[in-house]
């Protein structure tokens, strides 16, 4: 069992306050006070935990007012999120971005486990070589199309 440092911390307070209404509405500097952390400790879990290729949308508003907004995205059905991810991730997937991708198919049960360990290993930098963000695009890609079919 792995010990969690603060940042996991702050990860689970954002997530239980996205579960209680969806959006979670929080002030950086206030958040930052109640973990006892600096204000860009916050701003490191936002940016590499709820992140848009994991499901999130996050907006801010700076300022003495300022608040940092994060929403979960909900999908209306399977064609509409495999047409959202289509759209936003296969420009040039980075490793973690595509590793990202794939917990969101597991996730919503469009593959399994198995499936997304196996592309993981086909996909990574170390077997993709130096071209690996364009093949990685083109895979993924065939991939969202192959998945978005009936039957």
């Amino acid at each position: 069992m792995a010990l969690k440092n603060t940042s996991d911390y702050i990860e689970e307070h954002i997530k239980r306050l996205l579960a209680q209404t969806g959006v979670a509405e929080i002030q950086r500097s206030q958040l930052a006070e109640s973990f006892q952390v600096v204000p860009s400790q916050i701003n490191y879990v936002i940016k590499t935990r709820f992140t848009e290729s994991r499901g999130y949308v996050v907006e801010s508003k700076r300022g003495g007012g300022g608040y940092i907004r994060i929403v979960k995205v909900a999908f209306s059905d399977q064609h509409h999120f495999l047409g959202d991810l289509l759209s936003k991730h296969c420009q040039n997937p980075s490793e973690q971005v595509f590793a990202d991708v794939m917990q969101l198919l597991y996730d919503h049960g469009v593959i399994t486990e198995r499936e997304g360990n196996l592309l993981l290993g086909i996909c990574s930098d170390e077997i993709l070589g130096v071209d690996a963000n364009q093949i990685r695009a083109r895979q993924l890609r065939k991939i969202l199309q192959r998945l978005d079919r009936k039957g």
